[in-house]
């Protein structure tokens, strides 16, 4: 097997995320650190491998309308035909007949001959129903939204319930579209002026970006860059990787030069890096996680971006009244962020929810115990369901009457043209 062809990454990618061991931007992230591909074959790539996990079940009904019932392909065979059928009817730089004749020759190199004969047998077929199933398809994202859509039908079913049909069609596509990238500049290291000069050096294409809560020069649009590790600003820490969706916690969070500042649950380290930026080296920041193999990713982000003052610990043996303000990001369901979390869609379960949102309740409370009197504490995750946000938080207040909710907010994608996200001030009296 060629490892350099980007249509054989794809499906030894696509093979490897049958395991569920990782989720397959990890995959492909390490997959094309060690690939020699031009840049165009890195996006294809990409391309292939993320449309394929996104629009499996319009693929899969596809594959189902030309086999047998009770002699579905095997898993090998699976990802090849829908890396085919992916490429004719989403792929429209790809001529139809090339993607039929790639698909049937990568199947023989990958040691399938017997059954290229199979495989050309259906993609063929469908390159003669082409302007058939072009309509079907888009009949399906009206008739049956989530099959069109590509989402599990429970999920579809509540955000209809909470943001009505006309608003669900535009997150349904927000997720099926591709993810830009957004940097923030390390002010710790360097300004945006500096930062944009080296960029036009490194040939990176970028653009302002401005929100309500980030300000100006201080979010990126990055539209084209070379590969990360290749760039020097990258590695010597002037940016850091990041939604401005993610900025708006530690905005409000208002982290002051001299105060102590609790992160809970900090990995990567995007929040805990930026808190550090706005305290510019004066005060103490604690980094906490209860996973520790997740601590190695704070302490090579804090390495990078320059940050000193913030202690990386999984452990929570606080003192009372210890912490001046305190930023809760919880573990969530992420339905705010499935668009660059290609698998959670298919992942996610109903009751996941409330089994999660026992568990955000719980680090609320956590929290309260070790914050001043006087302090803030920050919820914040990226959900857009009402039951690990505005819910928690009225929980929280109804058991503390002491906190107070000084302001809340939902940031919608098909609203706001970002990760989905909520976030909470809330204000300790005593």
């Amino acid at each position: 097997m060629n490892s350099q062809n980007p249509r054989q990454i794809a499906a030894r990618i696509l093979s490897q995320r049958q395991n569920r061991a990782e989720f397959t931007e990890n995959l492909l992230e390490t997959a094309l650190a060690t690939a020699r591909l031009s840049p165009a074959d890195r996006g294809l790539c990409h391309e292939l491998v993320c449309g394929v996990v996104r629009w499996q079940a319009p693929l899969d009904r596809l594959i189902a309308r030309k086999t047998t019932p009770g002699r579905e392909p095997r898993p090998a065979l699976l990802n090849l035909l829908r890396l085919g059928l992916y490429q004719i009817f989403w792929l429209d730089r790809i001529p139809p007949h090339a993607a039929v004749h790639e698909t049937v020759e990568q199947a023989k190199r990958s040691g399938y001959v017997s059954q290229a004969g199979f495989i050309n047998a259906i993609l063929r077929a469908y390159l003669r129903e082409f302007a058939e199933v072009k309509k079907i398809l888009a009949d399906m994202k009206i008739s049956q939204p989530a099959l069109g859509w590509s989402h599990p039908e429970w999920l579809v079913e509540r955000w209809r319930k909470n943001f009505g049909e006309e608003k669900t069609r535009a997150l349904l596509e927000w997720n099926n579209t591709p993810p830009k990238t957004f940097a923030r500049v390390n002010t710790l290291k360097t300004d945006a002026t500096k930062l944009v000069e080296r960029w036009r050096e490194e040939n990176v294409e970028y653009a302002f970006v401005t929100r309500d809560w980030t300000g100006e020069n201080l979010a990126f649009e990055l539209r084209s860059h070379p590969p990360l590790n290749a760039l020097g600003s990258f590695r010597a820490g002037w940016f850091y990787l990041q939604d401005p969706s993610t900025l708006l916690a530690p905005a409000w969070l208002g982290a002051q030069p001299g105060e102590t500042i609790l992160d809970l649950c900090a990995a990567p380290g995007g929040k805990t890096t930026f808190i550090a930026q706005q305290m510019n080296h004066a005060g103490k920041i604690i980094a906490h996680d209860s996973f520790a193999d997740r601590l190695r990713l704070i302490r090579e982000n804090c390495a990078r971006l320059g940050v000193t003052g913030a202690e990386v610990t999984a452990t929570f043996n606080f003192q009372p009244a210890t912490f001046d303000r305190i930023l809760v990001d919880a573990p969530c369901s992420n339905t705010g962020v499935l668009r660059r979390r290609v698998d959670l869609r298919w992942l996610i379960q109903p009751a996941e929810i409330e089994r999660l949102r026992a568990t955000q309740l719980t680090l609320l409370q956590q929290a309260a115990t070790v914050l001043k009197p006087g302090g803030i504490l920050v919820y914040s995750t990226c959900s857009l369901e009402p039951e690990e946000n505005s819910e928690v938080v009225k929980e929280f207040l109804a058991v503390n009457p002491h906190f107070k909710l000084e302001t809340e907010r939902r940031l919608l994608p098909f609203a706001d043209n970002v990760d989905g996200a909520y976030v909470a001030r809330l204000k300790s009296s005593t």
